[in-house]
Protein backbone atom coordinates (compact mmCIF):
# COMPACT_ATOMS: atom_id res chain seq x y z
CA UNK A 1 0.00 0.00 0.00
CA UNK A 2 1.46 3.35 -1.03
CA UNK A 3 2.00 5.77 1.81
CA UNK A 4 2.00 3.10 4.52
CA UNK A 5 3.95 4.29 7.56
CA UNK A 6 6.01 1.75 9.51
CA UNK A 7 7.75 2.55 12.79
CA UNK A 8 10.80 0.83 14.28
CA UNK A 9 11.82 0.83 17.93
CA UNK A 10 8.69 2.63 19.07
CA UNK A 11 9.13 4.41 22.38
CA UNK A 12 7.01 6.70 24.52
CA UNK A 13 8.69 9.84 23.14
CA UNK A 14 9.97 8.79 19.70
CA UNK A 15 10.63 5.93 17.34
CA UNK A 16 14.15 4.85 16.35
CA UNK A 17 13.09 5.00 12.72
CA UNK A 18 10.04 5.69 10.53
CA UNK A 19 9.60 4.54 6.93
CA UNK A 20 7.16 5.60 4.24
CA UNK A 21 7.19 5.41 0.43
CA UNK A 22 10.55 3.60 0.25
CA UNK A 23 12.45 5.94 2.60
CA UNK A 24 13.45 5.50 6.24
CA UNK A 25 14.29 8.37 8.58
CA UNK A 26 16.31 7.52 11.68
CA UNK A 27 16.23 9.38 14.97
CA UNK A 28 19.53 10.76 16.15
CA UNK A 29 21.85 8.05 17.44
CA UNK A 30 24.25 8.74 20.29
CA UNK A 31 26.97 6.76 22.02
CA UNK A 32 27.63 5.97 25.65
CA UNK A 33 28.01 9.18 27.69
CA UNK A 34 31.60 9.70 28.76
CA UNK A 35 33.15 7.54 26.00
CA UNK A 36 35.69 9.04 23.63
CA UNK A 37 34.48 10.71 20.43
CA UNK A 38 35.74 7.70 18.43
CA UNK A 39 33.91 5.20 20.65
CA UNK A 40 30.71 7.26 20.64
CA UNK A 41 30.90 7.46 16.84
CA UNK A 42 31.38 3.68 16.59
CA UNK A 43 28.34 3.15 18.82
CA UNK A 44 26.22 5.60 16.79
CA UNK A 45 27.13 3.88 13.53
CA UNK A 46 26.52 0.40 14.96
CA UNK A 47 23.02 1.56 15.95
CA UNK A 48 22.46 2.95 12.45
CA UNK A 49 23.48 -0.45 11.03
CA UNK A 50 21.14 -2.26 13.44
CA UNK A 51 18.08 -0.11 12.71
CA UNK A 52 18.65 -0.18 8.95
CA UNK A 53 18.96 -3.99 9.07
CA UNK A 54 15.71 -4.21 11.04
CA UNK A 55 14.05 -2.19 8.27
CA UNK A 56 15.53 -4.51 5.62
CA UNK A 57 18.14 -2.12 4.22
CA UNK A 58 21.77 -1.19 4.86
CA UNK A 59 24.32 1.62 4.87
CA UNK A 60 24.90 1.39 1.10
CA UNK A 61 21.40 2.89 0.77
CA UNK A 62 21.96 5.96 2.98
CA UNK A 63 20.89 9.08 1.13
CA UNK A 64 21.95 11.72 3.63
CA UNK A 65 23.59 12.04 7.02
CA UNK A 66 23.65 14.83 9.56
CA UNK A 67 26.32 14.68 12.21
CA UNK A 68 26.17 16.95 15.23
CA UNK A 69 29.26 17.36 17.36
CA UNK A 70 29.63 19.01 20.75
CA UNK A 71 33.00 20.39 19.64
CA UNK A 72 34.25 20.67 16.05
CA UNK A 73 37.79 20.26 17.42
CA UNK A 74 36.88 16.52 17.46
CA UNK A 75 36.01 16.49 13.72
CA UNK A 76 39.10 14.51 12.64
CA UNK A 77 38.58 11.88 15.36
CA UNK A 78 34.95 11.37 14.31
CA UNK A 79 35.91 11.30 10.62
CA UNK A 80 38.51 8.57 11.21
CA UNK A 81 35.71 6.27 12.38
CA UNK A 82 33.21 7.46 9.74
CA UNK A 83 35.71 6.96 6.89
CA UNK A 84 36.38 3.35 7.97
CA UNK A 85 32.62 2.65 8.22
CA UNK A 86 31.07 4.32 5.16
CA UNK A 87 31.20 2.14 2.03
CA UNK A 88 33.32 3.74 -0.68
CA UNK A 89 31.24 4.40 -3.76
CA UNK A 90 28.14 4.73 -1.54
CA UNK A 91 29.00 7.88 0.41
CA UNK A 92 25.84 9.88 1.20
CA UNK A 93 25.28 13.60 1.12
CA UNK A 94 26.47 14.75 4.54
CA UNK A 95 26.52 17.79 6.78
CA UNK A 96 28.41 18.16 10.04
CA UNK A 97 27.89 20.92 12.56
CA UNK A 98 28.52 21.89 16.14
CA UNK A 99 25.64 22.00 18.63
CA UNK A 100 24.83 21.53 22.28
CA UNK A 101 23.66 17.92 22.55
CA UNK A 102 21.20 16.45 25.06
CA UNK A 103 23.85 16.21 27.78
CA UNK A 104 27.46 17.46 27.93
CA UNK A 105 28.61 13.82 28.00
CA UNK A 106 27.34 13.24 24.45
CA UNK A 107 29.99 14.27 21.94
CA UNK A 108 28.45 13.00 18.66
CA UNK A 109 24.94 12.46 17.28
CA UNK A 110 24.30 10.85 13.89
CA UNK A 111 21.03 11.18 11.95
CA UNK A 112 20.49 9.38 8.62
CA UNK A 113 17.89 9.03 5.92
CA UNK A 114 18.07 5.95 3.70
CA UNK A 115 16.27 4.24 0.86
CA UNK A 116 14.65 0.89 1.56
CA UNK A 117 15.48 -2.12 -0.62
Amino acid sequence: MSGEIKRFGIGARMSEGVSCNGIIWLAGQVGKPGDSVADQTRTCLAEVDRILAEAGTDKTRILSAQIWMADMADFAEMNSVWDAWVPQGHTPARATGEAKLATPDYRVEVIVTAALK
